[in-house]
């Protein structure tokens, strides 16, 4: 197939995911008109059922919490992989922390960017572990929070801290904090097979008042297990691949 062949070949393909995106997108109701029967059913219930006031959180980890499984360990998947790929090279030469492509030096981080990145590290740390931890009294929950825990360790190497983004995230601790994150919430479903209950099913006390710390039983807990496992994933991806950058292949 020539290269012209090919093109149109892809532009007719894109034609055709064009018109069924648009044609799904017309079928869709308007804003505010919801018209299946699931979503005022959980609005009316969900409160008096979990005690969490966050109802996103309680459909993720309680009422679909079987989906978010899997979701969990599609991303912890990635992160195993990533790590299989790129640590086959480790046997590598390793170099001092500069941009090898065309043989260029990376330039030194400017003051600019320096310090309103360690300045950020503490306020998104907090952030992330407030979403995190409070995903059964607001729209939050452990993937978000786990997302922004990560950054904090990305801004630490944004302000040109390559060797303390490495110790502060060193990857044996970061594969056993995400192993732990991934099992803490397979177990919480398996401990609700062992007592012959549905898989997942909140057996947890709910507390006495919605949306607070303490309330809504195992979704507060699989949300931080969410966390740890989000964080973990993605400051192992990025520790990989920033890595990887310091590697080059020996002769």
């Amino acid at each position: 197939m020539t290269p012209g062949q090919r093109r149109w070949v892809v532009l007719a393909g894109l034609a055709g995911l064009a018109a069924c995106y648009l044609w799904a997108c017309a079928g869709l109701p308007g804003f505010g008109h919801y018209p299946g029967p699931y979503g005022p059913a959980i609005l009316k219930n969900a409160i008096a059922q979990t005690n969490a006031t966050g109802v996103v959180s309680a459909v993720n980890f309680d009422y679909r919490g079987i989906d978010t499984v899997g979701e969990e360990f599609i991303l912890f998947t990635a992160a195993a992989g990533m790590s299989v790929v790129l640590r086959v090279l480790r046997g590598e030469r390793e170099r001092p922390p500069l941009d090898q492509a065309m043989e260029r030096t990376a330039p030194h981080t400017s003051s600019a960017v320096r310090i309103p990145a360690l300045l950020l590290v503490g306020p998104t740390v907090l952030l992330g572990w407030w979403l995190a931890s409070h995903a059964q009294a607001n729209p939050s929950g452990g993937f978000q929070g786990g997302v922004i825990l990560a950054s904090a360790f990305v801004l630490v190497y944004l302000s040109g801290e390559f060797l303390a983004f490495r110790r502060f995230s060193p990857a044996d601790m970061l594969d056993a904090v995400e192993a732990l994150g991934a099992a803490g919430f397979a177990a919480i479903g398996v401990t609700a097979v062992a007592m012959s209950l549905p898989y997942l099913y909140n057996y947890l006390p709910l507390g006495t008042i919605p949306g607070a710390v303490s309330s809504s039983g195992t979704i507060a807990l699989i949300s931080f297990f969410v966390g740890l496992e989000v964080a973990a994933a993605f400051v192992l991806i990025v520790g990989e691949l920033l890595e990887q950058t310091l590697l080059v292949k020996a002769g």
